[in-house]
């Protein structure tokens, strides 16, 4: 069975299709004064489009490039660590590039805010690894930073073209969203953006297969100096078979299989890019450390052990068959846990890895502060244990002050604490948030909520264990079921995924 030639190929030559683009984006450009934002990855894609860009833009008279085009790449701060480092090292290389060229291109590296980092919500805040029916990462660490750049653009000249390298050939999904956009087209070759008002959306390469992409990044050079054989050998190096072959025949496989993400994504069922990168090059065998943690995030057998039976709220919900509730965020010993291995992950990793990666920095300094922030004042975890889990696993002091020692306890005090409680975990958590609310708002000269917070730190540790949870769930659903009059608590049945 043969690949059906793409649509902007028919009967014409790669040079062909490549003129006609050039003056189509250059028509495009000056058409107004409406700047252009390119989304950059690192990968084939993006590469072809931001090569097409640069090359029409070229051959412009230098009065004539007179809007800017900006080239924004979002690290999640979680990439695989080799593709984060040839995205970074391409950015530099264009931005010096642009210069010496006189082009209006400008290229920008965006992150997440603190608080939305992938740690940050997964150790700091409890949230759960990734699934696809909870896909919490998505948003926080790649749309809004790229969507707050997107609005500032559009605050300041009124509106902007997008320019990405999205094709129908990705996949059906792609196809159909892509199809339904073409029928709103407000002007050719731009469709609306669904979700940012007041920009349009050029796709040069829709049509494209994925042969066509590498066979024009294999014969126009890459006019910033990052070579493009480069970024092919990174593709053959994430492929299972270690083969990434282009000209053979219209049977063969592509490249397009090799799919590069974060490398703590949990939403595959296996990392596949970063398995074979270290199969394929013994020089990649120092990333199995990361491997290992992200394998272990995936482990959904842990979670009954590892995840709470209340919900972020204190609530306890029950899954739709009523049989069993739905687990809340992780519990403190698991993010105490988690930390821990990715620090070590991180040592081990410095250790092994070669020069240009050996400063990898898996979690910021910045990210190990908002959890701490976090675990004590939003978690009420006041024996402040970061700083000695970070000491007992680097064997380094913890890079930051002591907190306020009217809101901490010590590790003595921790101990009597839980020995009146007789080592009862619930009653001592909740027992430890009271203390911590009175002495937050002990200090304040109105301490108006003081008593919501109590309550619900008590309602919080109202049950003995998960199993009495679950059966007064069950009880108040049944009450609600026979008079919802009688029901004295707020609390919910809901079928929402965990």
């Amino acid at each position: 069975m043969t690949t059906p030639k793409a649509a902007a190929f028919q009967d014409r030559t790669l040079a062909e299709v490549i003129d006609g683009l050039a003056d189509e984006i250059r028509e495009l450009y000056v058409a107004d004064d409406v700047p252009w934002v390119i989304g950059y990855s690192g990968g084939k894609d993006s590469t072809v489009v931001l090569q097409l860009v640069w090359l029409a833009l070229k051959d412009l008279p230098a009065e004539r490039r007179t809007k800017p085009v900006h080239v924004i790449s979002t690290d999640t701060l979680v990439e695989n660590p080799v593709v984060a480092a040839w995205v970074s090292q391409s950015l530099d290389t264009m931005r010096t590039a642009a210069q010496e060229q006189q082009l209006p291109i400008e290229s920008h590296k965006l992150t997440p805010e603190i608080k939305d980092t992938f740690w940050v919500s997964l150790i700091g805040k409890g949230y759960p690894a990734p699934r696809p029916k909870f896909r919490w990462c998505t948003e926080r660490l790649k749309i809004k930073p790229s969507n707050s750049f997107i609005r500032r653009v559009v605050r300041r000249h009124g509106e902007a073209i997008l320019v990405l390298g999205i094709r129908k050939a990705e996949s059906q999904a792609r196809a159909q969203a892509m199809a339904r956009h073409e029928k709103r087209r407000v002007r050719d070759r731009l469709s609306p953006n669904g979700k940012l008002p007041n920009s349009l959306v050029y796709s040069p390469i829709e049509d494209w297969s994925t042969d066509e992409v590498w066979a024009f990044l294999m014969q126009y050079p890459n006019p910033w100096g990052h070579k493009n054989k480069d970024l092919l050998t990174m593709y053959q190096g994430a492929s299972d078979d270690s083969e990434c072959p282009l000209v053979v025949d219209d049977t063969t496989p592509s490249c397009g299989d090799s799919r590069f993400g974060c490398w703590t994504c949990t939403l595959v069922e296996q990392d596949k890019s970063m398995t074979a990168m270290i199969r394929n090059d013994e020089e990649k065998q120092w990333m199995r450390p990361l491997l290992k943690l992200r394998n272990e995030l995936d482990d959904v057998n842990n979670e009954i052990h590892t995840r709470d039976f209340r919900r972020m709220n204190g609530n306890v919900q029950l899954l739709g068959d009523g049989d069993r509730t739905i687990p809340g965020p992780y519990k403190q010993s698991a993010r105490e846990d988690w930390l821990r291995k990715l620090l070590a992950a991180q040592a081990k990793v410095r250790q092994k890895a070669p020069e240009h990666v050996r400063g990898i920095e898996l979690i910021s300094v910045a990210e190990l502060h908002e959890i701490r922030r976090i675990w004590v004042f939003e978690k009420h975890e006041i024996e402040d244990s970061l700083p000695r889990i970070y000491e007992e696993t680097t064997g380094e002091k913890f890079p930051g002050l002591p907190l306020d020692e009217q809101l901490v306890l010590g590790a003595e005090e921790i101990e009597l604490l839980k020995d009146a409680c007789e080592d009862d975990p619930i009653h001592f958590s909740m027992t430890r948030e009271l203390l911590a609310i009175e002495r937050q708002y002990r200090t304040m000269a109105r301490r108006a909520g003081l008593f919501e917070s109590l309550e619900k730190a008590i309602k919080k540790g109202y049950y003995e264990d998960a199993d009495d949870a679950l059966q007064f769930a069950k009880r108040l659903k049944e009450l609600r079921e026979s008079d919802p009059t009688q029901l004295a608590l707020n609390e919910e049945t809901t079928d929402a995924p965990a």
